[in-house]
């Protein structure tokens, strides 16, 4: 390896800092950092291009750093200084890496199902949130997560560790309304979205067709435009003093409940 950066106003370090922190650098490039080693494995499985890894030897090994060497990754040790102000976190494991983005765009979404489940959610814009919406959505192994006009970059450090690395193996898309309606229309989706009005109890419907599961914020819930779209409104029961609970609660609810109809398959 041999390569090795001790201080944190070398170029490239500086460059990397920009990636961490800053949403339009990282749309420019095309790039953007994880890290922990739970992060880098799942990266690698979900097909990501991992063009660096920089490692801090007392937490990650040599060894360990030298068997990334396989994937054709540019490799650099790096001092406890420089690892400590570009990790995020404190339980990094001492592995940082510089990833390629992928494309998201709907023309490029593909199921493996002929039978998809798909979730839907429209304008998230809390990290925490879309972290555990796509947690969700792995725990279902639903076919794919649109987000529908989107407020978030995706590859935000704070959706990464809050999807503890999910964004990385779930097949995203990512489009303004209007366009995911349309693509969901012209494959025949059943399309159920969680608004209170003209809605019937989420219980109640079949879900053992294609079909999307749509939700929207806690603040503005849904646009018109899905109530207009629905197969069907759907609404979960409220039983308490509020009426509204987290949309990622909210999702698991109304995804296994589809994954039931469908005897978990």
């Amino acid at each position: 390896m041999g390569k090795y950066i001790s201080s944190p106003q070398n170029l490239f370090i500086k460059q990397l800092f920009l990636l961490k922190d800053k949403s339009r650098e990282r749309k420019k490039t095309g790039q953007f950092l994880i890290e922990g080693k739970r992060e880098l494995s799942l990266a690698i499985k979900g097909g990501y291009k991992i063009e660096t890894l920089l490692f801090f030897p007392d937490l990650f090994s040599e060894s360990e750093a030298k068997s990334m060497e396989q994937y054709g990754i540019n490799i650099i040790e790096i001092s406890k200084e420089v690892f400590r102000k570009l990790a995020h976190r404190d339980s990094t494991e001492g592995v940082i890496a510089v990833v390629k983005s992928k494309n998201h765009l709907l023309e490029y979404l593909t199921f493996n199902s002929k039978n998809p489940l798909i979730l839907v959610a429209e304008a998230p814009e809390k990290p925490g949130n879309i972290g555990a919406i796509l947690r969700t959505a792995d725990a279902a192994n639903v076919d794919a997560v649109i987000i529908a006009n989107p407020k978030s970059d995706l590859y935000n450090p704070n959706i990464i560790r809050s999807s503890v690395g999910c964004v990385f193996t779930t097949e995203i898309a990512m489009a303004s309304t209007t366009e995911t309606i349309s693509f969901l229309q012209k494959y025949n989706f059943n399309i159920f979205s969680a608004i209170l009005q003209e809605s019937q109890p989420y219980h109640s419907q079949d879900y053992t067709l294609p079909t999307a599961i749509v939700v929207g914020t806690e603040a503005t819930g849904l646009t018109k435009e899905w109530r207009n779209a629905a197969t069907q409104n759907i609404s979960i029961p409220m039983q308490g003093v509020i009426d509204s609970m987290n949309v990622s609660v909210a999702a698991g609810i109304l995804i296994f409940e589809a994954k039931r109809q469908r005897n978990f398959k």
